[in-house]
């Protein structure tokens, strides 16, 4: 834990060690003077399993010119980021975050957009870290991060994908499917190894009667969040949006004060929703 910034990168794996690399030059494109080697092969590994993709630690240390060890870390850390799942020892595919990437258009855009002075709003009267969250399968993807001013605080989660059912966000977001697709989603069972199917839905049931989820030291150790997903004009849910705090600050008393809050600025965020529903804004 840093004495400023809460960020999933202050608890990363040790700093990568740059490889030897290569040039990565494409046609067109001028290697910059002080390229960063590890930067550059991590970015390589992207383009290869956006395009094969699966790679192997092998085959990404060829085509790389490092040794294993080192892709097998580079390859370690697309995976803390959701660019690449581990499938087996040796073989890395194509994860939730690249196909986010590929996938989203201007309707999350619009989305984000929409959103974006009610985040401002909520951000500014909770004093805390808040952020837009949508589904991906079972993992919710960050669209947006508004991070408070003060000293310690929860940092930008923008961009990155985690399980839904360690976040608050992807917690509220399950609680509101019906459990044919849970079924769907989790055909080999509850996602938490620690749950078994049943208590897994009660855990969820729960959720939808309080009206948010929490999650308390599940994502990062030290951080609790609180989670609700915002409804578009159809009353299906489209996004979640949440409250992260550093848990010294934001222990069990305090939350339901918090909820009240985020559902207020939740309805009036879906207030625009249905105001702007003729330009399908959630698509």
């Amino acid at each position: 834990m840093s004495a400023g910034t809460f960020n999933p990168a202050t608890h990363a794996p040790e700093p990568l060690v740059e490889g030897a690399g290569t040039s990565g030059t494409d046609a067109g494109n001028i290697r910059p003077a002080y390229a960063i080697s590890s930067v550059d092969n991590a970015l390589h590994l992207v383009q290869m399993l956006a395009r094969d993709g699966a790679v192997r630690v092998s085959g990404a240390a060829a085509e790389l010119g490092v040794a294993k060890s080192t892709a097998h870390r580079l390859l370690g850390m697309l995976c803390y980021r959701g660019f690449a799942t581990k499938d087996g020892d040796r073989l890395y595919r194509s994860g939730p975050a690249l196909s986010a990437v590929r996938q989203s258009g201007s309707r999350h855009g619009e989305l984000s957009l929409v959103a974006r002075p009610f985040l401002e709003r909520l951000q500014r009267e909770s004093n805390e870290t808040v952020h837009l969250v949508v589904l991906r399968e079972t993992s919710v993807e960050f669209l947006t991060s508004l991070e408070c001013t003060q000293p310690l605080r929860v940092g930008s989660r923008a961009g990155a994908v985690m399980p839904a059912y360690r976040t608050s966000g992807g917690r509220a977001f399950l609680a509101a499917l019906s459990e044919a697709d849970l079924v769907r989603l989790f055909p080999d069972g509850s996602p938490d190894p620690e749950l078994d199917w049943t208590t897994f839905l009660r855990s969820l049931e729960i959720v939808r009667r309080r009206g948010y989820g929490i999650s308390a030291g599940e994502t990062e150790r030290g951080i609790t969040a609180i989670g609700a997903t915002v409804r578009g004009p159809d009353g299906d849910p489209i996004a979640a949006v949440a409250i992260s705090a550093p848990s010294l600050r934001f222990q069990r008393s305090q939350l339901p004060r918090a909820a009240a809050l985020l559902h207020r600025h939740i309805e009036m965020l879906e207030t625009e929703f249905v105001r702007l529903s003729p330009r399908r804004v959630a698509g």
